[in-house]
């Protein structure tokens, strides 16, 4: 096996091994006869880091928004956590752990379905400590945004202590601490 292909099975194992459980189900629409929307594919979702304008730093606890939007052509749906992996430099694989709940900086709006038009996104709260001396010093960060293996790798160029990382799951609303 070619050293990418070592990497690229790396790769998948961490994202399957975290992801596992990521995804709670998708939630049907319930209610009065409304149609529910398709799960969202993999192929129509782009996800980014964003601070949304507060910043989630104290006592040694840092955080950030993920935000996945709907690139697609039509309305679909979104439940539970994302899967999470850290990289390191040059995209190596790093042993993660993800804590599936409430955050320092937010409560966890539990499992529920988030239906995105177009252009729309939904967002959960990522955060994690970095002053204990086993951090791992990440590069990259895989979310897979419907828990499959399908994910996507954004910069995260973060020290994160023993690579645990605590997120909420996905809100139609930035998730808060009320």
């Amino acid at each position: 096996m070619t050293m990418r292909g070592l990497r690229t099975a790396a790769t998948v194992a961490a994202a399957v091994a975290l992801v596992t459980g990521a995804s709670a189900g998708m939630a049907s629409a319930a209610g009065s006869g409304a149609a529910a929307a398709d799960a969202c594919q993999p192929g129509t979702l782009k996800v980014t880091t964003t601070d949304a304008g507060s910043s989630q730093a104290g006592m040694n606890h840092e955080g950030t928004y993920l935000q996945v939007t709907n690139t697609g052509d039509s309305t679909c749906a979104i439940s539970g956590y994302p899967g999470l992996a850290l990289e390191g430099a040059g995209h190596t694989a790093l042993k993660t752990t993800a804590h599936h709940g409430d955050t320092y900086f937010a409560q966890d709006p539990g499992v529920h379905q988030v239906t995105l038009k177009p252009g729309k996104s939904a967002y959960a709260d990522l955060v994690w400590t970095h002053a204990g001396p086993s951090s791992a010093q990440a590069k990259y960060l895989q979310v897979a945004p419907t828990g499959g293996n399908a994910h996507s790798v954004v910069a995260f160029d973060k020290a994160v202590d023993g690579a645990e990382l605590s997120v909420t799951a996905w809100s139609a609303k930035l998730p808060s601490a009320s």
